[in-house]
């Protein structure tokens, strides 16, 4: 696997039970665990969230780092760029970016996270939306 396929850390609609982990991650998973991402606060949006950097004591968002099958891994993370509008040029409603999680054993792990793209993270920096507990699941 290069080093670039890296798993996903996942919080929302794409978690285990969500929606859209049913269409786009279910049969495709090598490895689920929970995880947390340090450093961001989640918003919700319309129906699903947003992860925004968030320097905050405490900000955190729960949940999972989801490896898929090397086979499946180049259309999982085209569907998933495409699901969430993520764009090369970076303007799309999230970006992909390379952050470190915590996992559940005490470890960290190198994920891909979509964050909320510049335009959403301004709206919400003005006009936040966000879910204290950082858990999409117990919002």
């Amino acid at each position: 696997m290069p080093t670039d396929a890296l798993p996903f850390f996942v919080y929302g609609t794409l978690r285990t039970g969500g929606g859209n982990h049913a269409v786009h991650l279910a049969g495709r998973c090598a490895d689920v665990r929970p995880a947390v991402l340090d450093g961001a606060a989640l918003h919700e949006g319309p129906g699903f969230p947003y992860a925004v950097p968030d320097a905050a004591p405490g900000r955190r968002i729960v949940g999972e780092l989801i490896a898929v099958r090397p086979g499946t891994y180049a259309p999982v993370l085209a569907a998933l760029d495409r699901l969430e509008d993520c764009r090369a040029d970076g303007t799309g409603e999230y970006v992909r970016e390379r952050l470190t999680v915590r996992t559940a054993d005490g470890g960290t792990a190198d994920a891909w996270v979509y964050l909320a793209g510049p335009a959403v993270a301004a709206h919400l920096r003005t006009h936040p939306a966000l879910i204290p507990s950082g858990d999409w699941t117990h919002r």
